[in-house]
């Protein structure tokens, strides 16, 4: 197809690294900062060292680097639980199902939405390793397959992510008093007064509208991948078998002790059970928060690998996944330090209130998050970002902050199947090429899109 091509091209060509993107939206925040928010009594000299000050105080703080390391423990502990042996059975005993393209494609794209809408990490990991398991599988049995199908399928469970329980925004407005944190010094009082301390799951991501969005989306991703696959030609595929988990003998006591199960278990357990404890109530109630997943996936993930020396080679493995929230999340932070004190939020916030109605802010929203996600490749600090502008614009239009937030969260989500940043683990374990699954993954954008907005339209 030349119209992926172009994309491809365009990517290569024009589209820098994320953190160059980073570093120049920093950049162009600075400059407009200084344009648009001046006041006309301080000098530009004096005014630039003040928004530098905005900058640093917002790349150090604290509430926010918490917040990049439970993205960045949701994601390692999510590729932690794939290449346990449970997980890893798993999947082969689902390769058994796959017999030609069409329900290969169908199984791989409906399996790996499922398990993305409970961990994105986990869903990224699984989709790609089963992607890859189905084409040795193929290449066994001498079943013809479509390898770029089954592969640009293992990726689709990114564009349903961000409405799922890891979502990043969802995530973070059930913890309390995030909302008003994050608009202190940005709305005024009468509209902070709106602001509710949390809003929980049964608002959001367990909403009946946005289960049943998910369910269609399921529904007609599947569906598209196994018509896709029907028409398709097979593909030439030549892999060599990708180890997923592997015993190793002890030897020494020490390495005993590494490999004990029951020391594994023992602490699994304890870890379980202080996760029963703490968040029982908070499980009842729908108030889903990253430290509540992240201390579930701990626990579990050091049960499934049954040792802690597996486990440690199993974070050794994954941790090269979170090099980009790393570095690239305190400039984030900085950009919203800067529009936060700078008044920025504000004036962006009138503009979209000037252009919108109650009706149409959610579909702009959809629009402007999905754009921004090429950009800023990242749930986690678009959030940060641009969740701001949402919030104030929808308290002014009278949109509920749920519905608001989730369109923030659908488009982001779906541009991930145009942004190759996300794709680069998946490419890297099944061993195509961006330009190979761009076709498949940009039919299921269109897809996923209609879906959403008349999701938004409609609830």
């Amino acid at each position: 197809m030349k119209i992926t091509q172009v994309i491809e091209n365009v990517f290569k060509k024009y589209l820098p690294s994320p953190f160059t993107i980073a570093v120049l939206l920093t950049l162009v925040t600075l400059i407009l900062a200084l344009i648009f928010t001046k006041p006309i009594d301080v000098s530009v000299g004096n005014y630039s060292l003040e928004v530098l000050k905005y900058w640093e105080k917002g790349v150090w703080n604290n509430n926010l680097l918490v917040f990049a390391y439970q993205m960045m423990l949701i994601l390692v502990l999510g590729h932690v639980l794939v290449l346990s042996k449970p997980v890893s059975n798993l999947i082969l005993r689902v390769t058994q199902y796959c017999t030609n393209t069409a329900n290969s494609a169908a199984i791989v794209s409906c399996t790996t939405m499922l398990v993305a809408f409970f961990n994105w990490g986990l869903g990224l990991i699984f989709g790609a390793l089963l992607a890859r398991k189905v084409a040795e599988h193929a290449q066994k049995n001498n079943i013809k397959l479509n390898y770029p199908i089954i592969g640009a399928a293992g990726y689709v469970g990114l564009m349903v992510w961000h409405g799922g329980i890891s979502g990043s925004a969802p995530i973070k407005i059930n913890e309390s008093g995030h909302i008003k944190g994050i608009m202190n010094s940005i709305s005024s009082e009468s509209v902070l007064a709106q602001i509710p301390d949390i809003i929980d799951y049964s608002q959001t991501v367990f909403s009946w509208w946005n289960l049943l969005i998910f369910l269609i989306v399921l529904l007609a991703v599947s569906s598209t991948f196994y018509f896709l696959g029907k028409k398709a030609a097979p593909t030439k595929i030549d892999l060599p078998e990708y180890k997923m988990d592997v015993d190793e003998k002890a030897i020494t006591k020490a390495e005993k002790l590494d490999t004990s199960k029951v020391l594994a278990y023992v602490f699994g357990i304890l870890i379980l059970i202080a996760f029963s404890y703490r968040y029982f109530d908070e499980i009842k109630a729908l108030k889903i928060t990253p430290n509540l997943i992240n201390l579930f996936m701990l626990g579990l993930g050091i049960m499934l690998h049954g040792s802690l020396k597996k486990f440690s080679k199993a974070v050794g493995e994954s941790i090269s996944d979170v090099s980009g929230i790393l570095i690239q999340f305190p400039l984030y932070f900085g950009i919203m330090g800067i529009m936060k004190s700078t008044g920025m939020v504000a004036l962006i916030s009138s503009f979209f209130v000037s252009i919108s109605t109650a009706t149409t802010l959610p579909i702009f929203t959809f629009f402007s998050s999905g754009l921004v996600n090429i950009f800023v490749p990242s749930g986690g600090g678009q959030w940060v970002v641009q969740g701001p502008i949402v919030v104030e614009s929808a308290l002014q239009l009278g949109v509920p902050l749920p519905k608001a937030i989730m369109a923030l969260a659908y488009g982001d989500q779906i541009t991930n199947m145009l942004q190759p940043f996300w794709a680069l683990p998946l490419l890297g374990i099944t061993k195509l090429k961006a330009k190979e699954i761009l076709p498949y993954t940009l039919i299921a954008m269109v897809v996923g899109s209609i879906v959403y907005l008349l999701g938004l339209l409609l609830f």
